[in-house]
């Protein structure tokens, strides 16, 4: 009984130690399943890199929207009554374009990207942009304008109402302008005449070109590729493109390897930079920003002038003139700029901690940068927009 009580111990003992064991192991990989970075950075290919050869093209004509109250182009314009009676004269009517006062009408630039891959029939948007001196396109209508490509021949011919997200208002010498009204835009206003011929396939390879060049990012793309096909095929041929040429024992259209292509997921290298602008006071600190560790003044020269004006008037009795006397205050300060350490940065987070602590304002944090990068204390690239 005592051995048999002490076996059944040591059985409960073993099981103990053996739940212990397995709710440790959980534990931990539970821990690494939390902390274990993943690839939340991935983005798919097809918005980082584009095929080469699919990319659009750019269209332009010179047209004249017609229908506008008395807002359009004035004498000034020469162009846009010649081109009234160029219109007219081609529809049967003759006449003379110094006879015309077109208020009525302006002349405008008209824009538009022909897509890749766009057919006959297919609509396109198209923008409008006044050419002349009119104050507003608001409530024209933009007559046919053939679009020409920049070989100088016809792609679509567009024709519609003006859309426009502005306006302007005249009445008693005061003017209410909303946004920009010289410019509109003509929704599906333009007709798809004629494709440009190109065949991506006919070279019998795929070229896939990064919108960010870079040698670390080109490369993970190119072993992604090679992952999926199961072979070595792709090549990197730079710091932007990939070479892959087609194979048709693949068993798949070159369409359909390009769809599951760009469904790839590539974690993109972003190299280290602060982007800053000046004039709005906006400053972007890329993930991979490093700072040494430096001691940082920072203090701002207020200058203050206060002008007043003062009349200066004699006493009844005493012979003088009034005289207009101007008062100026100026008044001089500047703010104590304690010497601050800022330790050396390991992430984005110490980064921004550091900045934080000096109580700095946007516009003077680009001052800082500025000195940070001359010190050679900024482990990044500065960028001033």
């Amino acid at each position: 009984m005592a051995i048999l009580g002490q076996g059944n111990d040591m059985d409960m003992h073993s099981k103990g130690r053996y739940r212990s064991f397995l709710s440790y192991l959980v534990s931990f990989f539970l821990f690494v399943a939390l902390f274990t970075p993943e690839s939340v950075c991935a983005a798919r290919l097809k918005d980082i890199a584009d095929i080469e050869g699919m990319r659009g093209n750019e269209l332009i004509g010179f047209g004249l929207v017609v229908g506008l109250e008395g807002t359009g182009d004035k004498r000034g314009s020469t162009f846009t009554p010649q081109s009234v009676s160029n219109l007219l004269e081609r529809m049967g009517v003759r006449v003379n374009a110094a006879d015309l006062s077109l208020s009525n009408t302006a002349s405008v630039m008209v824009t538009a990207t022909l897509p890749p891959f766009a057919r006959p029939g297919g609509k396109i948007d198209v923008t409008l942009s006044s050419l002349g001196d009119a104050k507003t396109l608001q409530g024209g209508v933009l007559i046919m304008t053939p679009l020409k490509g920049a070989d100088g021949n016809v792609y679509a011919v567009a024709q519609g109402a003006v859309s426009l997200g502005g306006f302007i208002v005249e009445s008693g010498g005061d003017t209410t302008q909303k946004n920009h009204p010289t410019v509109g835009l003509v929704p599906r206003g333009a007709t798809v005449e004629k494709a440009i011929p190109f065949d991506i396939f006919a070279s019998g390879q795929i070229r896939i070109v990064l919108r960010q060049p870079d040698f670390t990012t080109v490369t993970r793309v190119q072993a992604a590729i090679n992952r999926f096909v199961g072979a070595s095929r792709a090549r990197a041929i730079d710091a932007a493109s990939v070479l892959l040429p087609l194979d048709p024992n693949l068993g798949q259209s070159p369409v359909h390897l390009i769809a599951r292509l760009q469904e790839l997921e590539v974690e993109p290298d972003i190299p280290a930079r602060v982007v800053v602008n000046e004039r709005t006071g906006t400053i972007i600190i890329g993930e991979n920003v490093q700072v040494s560790t430096v001691a940082l003044a920072h203090g701002n020269l207020n200058i203050t002038i206060r002008s007043e004006t003062q009349v200066s008037q004699p006493n009844a009795l005493a012979e003088g003139e009034t005289a207009v006397v101007n008062n100026t205050d100026i008044e001089v300060t500047e703010e104590a700029g304690q010497l601050t350490v800022v330790r050396k940065s390991v992430n984005l987070g110490d980064v921004v901690s550091g900045l934080n602590s000096l109580g700095a304002t946007p516009r003077d944090l680009i001052a800082i940068f500025q000195a940070l990068k001359k010190s050679g204390a900024l482990q990044a690239e500065l960028v001033i927009m």
